[in-house]
């Protein structure tokens, strides 16, 4: 249980992050924790549970791993800009420092905004909060440099001639980092980034890492030239905090994403529902937009100077 002194903070915190917001124009709402479908992401899994009707047949439900399907629905019905601070789910994670399975998200759609122009937004946040509780760990302004420049100054490796899994497994192999031929392109992506280039990102100042790979499929649009995708992660103290795109809008394109994800879920613990007419929200003039998830026990972590999750949750698991 943490310290009465930390849950003041945080009480703080959150009231300073919906009145930033707020005082943007952004729409504070709620969505559901039970739902009764999911997004296909074939790296999560998920909490389950039945709604039991005496009259009707048993339902499965889900706890959500984020608010994404259903701020969405909203962001299609014209809700413009949005926000909501939430309790999300993960199962089958590690429990430790910074992992809890029921954690506290905040999670906003910027209507008309791009994952560059979110920067800008983010920071602001950002200053705001070190203003506010005189934390220098997230002045901005942040520093912004892409996956393809820190892999290469970390490896010697440069990404875009490297495009599939037998030559990227390779240079990492000829660089020394060890030899992962049995790895996928992911896989030995992920390796070099959590093991060679997390522990190495600076810790004075928040850093934006964007720019991300293709090889790694999200729904975010890809960049202008084709090479990237429309995405950054946010790290504070070393520790990532939020997680960007530009929100994909294409039908076509999410079909197609839902459908590669689901055939890669065929070995989940969990085999959720999911609902095929969802993509149908993006069949209309669905808005342009950039989303962001942030993850509110971290945040809370970097602003008090906790050393674990533990210490600014009321109850942990």
């Amino acid at each position: 249980m943490a310290e009465i002194s930390f849950l003041k903070n945080r009480d703080k915190i959150i009231k300073e992050i919906r009145k930033y917001f707020s005082d943007l124009g952004y729409l504070e709402v709620e969505t559901p924790v039970l739902s009764p479908s999911l997004i296909p992401e074939s790296y999560l899994e998920v909490f389950s549970t039945k709604m039991i009707n005496p009259y009707r047949d048993e339902k499965e439900f889900y706890l959500t791993p984020s608010p994404e399907i259903w701020m969405k629905k909203l962001l299609a019905e014209g809700s413009g800009s949005i926000f909501q601070i939430t309790k999300s789910f993960r199962n089958s994670e590690q429990t430790g420092r910074f992992h809890n399975p029921e954690f506290t998200m905040l999670e906003w759609y910027s209507k008309d905004a791009n994952y560059k122009e979110t920067i800008i937004i983010t920071e602001k946040l950002l200053d705001t909060l070190a203003t506010t509780f005189n934390c220098g760990l997230l002045k901005s302004p942040c520093i912004i440099i892409s996956v393809k420049e820190l892999f290469f100054k970390h490896t010697g490796i440069d990404l875009e001639k490297f495009k599939s899994a037998e030559l990227l497994t390779d240079a990492i192999k000829k660089a020394g980092f060890g030899d992962k031929s049995n790895y996928t392109w992911e896989e030995a992506f992920n390796y070099i980034f959590v093991s060679i280039i997390e522990p190495s990102l600076p810790k004075e100042k928040p850093i934006i890492v964007t720019d991300y790979p293709l090889q790694i499929p999200c729904l975010a649009k890809k960049t202008e030239d084709n090479k990237w995708l429309q995405r950054w992660e946010l790290y504070v103290n070393g520790i990532e905090l939020a997680n960007c795109y530009t929100e994909e809008t294409n039908k076509t394109k999410i079909d197609a994403f839902f459908k590669e994800q689901e055939l890669l879920r065929n070995n989940s613990l969990v085999n959720h529902y999911i609902d095929k007419s969802y993509t149908e929200i993006f069949s209309n003039n669905f808005p342009d937009c950039s989303g962001v998830a942030l993850g509110i026990d971290r945040l809370v972590m970097a602003i008090t100077g906790a050393s674990r999750i533990q210490d600014v949750i009321s109850f942990t698991f």
